[in-house]
């Protein structure tokens, strides 16, 4: 399956798009060789810290390199790697000099959530679980925040999007 679309033609802030969370829930999606740059952030007991400065710095990178994705296909994966750093992947048009290019290339089983951040732990089990039930395994799971906070109290919902790769 190709990916569906990530956002919506909705865009009442100006910033972010009403995500197209339908088509994203409980289905499978591909991605091959799908190119991302990868950051880091630092973490106390899984709250980001840096969050804001890094996003900033990654979307200049992309900016800069004329590398921005369609806002439709805009996303950014982010993956727990401790307690204390998290990684983030922002998708790319094509490779961005100076940043850290990586592709991901795999299946992948969605699920869509709404709720405060603070979820994200009982949202890794629910994924997990969806996983179980289809008789596959997971390798990793990262989670996609579709909306920053101003833009989700905006819309009245705050969106995330589970995506867990599987063998």
């Amino acid at each position: 399956m190709s990916l569906p679309k990530t956002y919506t033609n909705v865009n009442d802030t100006g910033c972010c798009a009403v995500p197209n969370v339908n088509d994203w829930d409980d289905t499978e999606v591909t991605f091959k060789n799908k190119l991302f740059i990868r950051a880091r952030t630092r973490s106390i007991l899984y709250v980001p810290l840096n969050m804001s400065t890094v996003m900033t710095r990654i979307q200049q990178q992309a900016t800069q390199a004329d590398a921005h994705m369609p806002p439709e296909e805009a996303m950014t994966l982010s993956r727990d790697l401790s307690p204390w750093k998290a990684e983030q992947l922002y998708a790319v048009s094509k490779p961005v000099a100076g940043a850290e290019n990586v592709t991901l290339s795999g299946t992948y089983v969605t699920m869509v959530f709404e709720g405060p951040y603070h979820n994200a732990q009982k949202w890794y089990k629910s994924l997990s679980d969806l996983v179980t039930s289809k008789g596959k395994k997971f390798t990793k799971i990262y989670f996609f925040y579709t909306t920053c906070p101003r833009c989700a109290k905006h819309y009245g919902k705050n969106y995330t999007i589970g995506l867990a790769e599987v063998n």
